[in-house]
C-alpha cells in the first residue's frame, strides 16, 4: 500500500547560486558528508546537489512534515546510490522517526526514488510503500 507520494522541481540556476554565495556553508547545511563527496566527484556539481535537494524536498513531502519541519532536517534524509546505481535513501533522525510513525504494525517502508534533470530544472519523486512484513 502506498502511504506516502511526494514530488519536488528544483532549479539548478538557485542552487549554483547557493554554491557561489555560500560555498561550503551550503553544502554543510543541506548535504550529507557522502552526497557531497558524490557532488564534488561529478563535473556537474550544481546539477547533482540539485537533484538532490529536489529528493530531499519530495521525501519530506512524501512522510508529511516539510523541511526542516516535526524534527525532519536536510542531513536526515540522506540520498545515497545503491551498488547498482539506483538513487535511494538512507533516513536518520527525525525523518526515520517519522517514517517508523507513519509505517502501519506488521509492515516495513519502502521508499522509491526517482531523479532526473534537464537544465535549468532537477525533478524528484518518492513513493513510500508499506509491504506486509515477510514479503519479498
Amino acid at each position: 500500500m502506498i502511504i506516502g507520494i511526494g514530488n519536488d522541481l528544483c532549479n539548478i540556476e538557485r542552487i549554483q547560486r547557493s554554491l557561489d554565495r555560500f560555498g561550503e556553508r551550503f553544502e554543510a547545511r543541506v548535504f550529507t558528508p557522502y552526497e557531497i563527496a558524490k557532488a564534488r566527484g561529478r563535473r556537474r556539481v550544481a546539477e547533482t546537489y540539485a537533484k538532490r535537494f529536489a529528493a530531499k524536498e519530495a521525501c519530506a513531502k512524501a512522510l508529511g512534515t516539510g523541511v526542516p519541519r516535526a524534527g525532519v532536517h536536510w542531513k536526515h534524509l540522506g540520498v545515497v546510490n545503491l551498488p547498482s546505481g539506483k538513487p535511494g535513501f538512507e533516513l536518520t533522525g527525525g525523518a526515520a522517526a517519522r517514517l517508523a510513525r507513519i509505517t502501519p504494525l506488521g509492515y516495513r517502508a519502502m521508499l522509491h526514488l526517482t531523479l532526473t534533470d534537464d537544465h535549468p530544472w532537477a525533478e524528484a519523486s518518492v513513493i513510500i510503500e508499506a509491504v506486509p512484513l515477510g514479503a519479498p
